[in-house]
């Protein structure tokens, strides 16, 4: 049965976020981020923080839905621990850096204050 693992909202956008989104990446973290972070991150609040993402697993954001193709090494403590996630819209089945979560290369969305971002095991 699917089961949410993870999910926040977005409290804050930095302003180069659409520049990154064009270009397949979406960086987030956690409300305590340093202030030099914020101009290219989307900062969030967790609400469920069961695990992060795995392979296989569904991400939702902004009512798009990805496949999770593949996880870096370490992706989760960055997430749990840091609320930092590098989401990356490339098609790659390994990561390129150990903190990368790759899914399908596909246009990300815009994301705004109050999108969430789920991440769903599937059975």
């Amino acid at each position: 049965m699917s089961e949410i693992v993870y999910s926040t909202t977005v409290t804050a956008v930095g302003e180069l976020v659409p520049d990154f989104a064009e270009q397949g990446v979406l960086v987030f973290f956690g409300q305590n981020a340093p202030a030099e972070l914020h101009e290219f991150s989307i900062i969030h609040t967790p609400d469920v923080q069961i695990r992060a993402p795995q392979v296989g697993d569904r991400i939702t954001l902004a009512q798009n839905t990805y496949n999770v193709l593949a996880v870096g090494s370490v992706a989760s403590d960055n997430l749990l621990n840091l609320g930092h996630l590098d989401l990356k819209a490339n098609g790659l089945t390994e990561p390129e850096m150990p903190g990368d979560v790759n899914v399908e290369a596909v246009s990300l969305p815009v994301v705004k204050i109050g999108d969430r971002l789920t991440v769903i095991s599937q059975p």
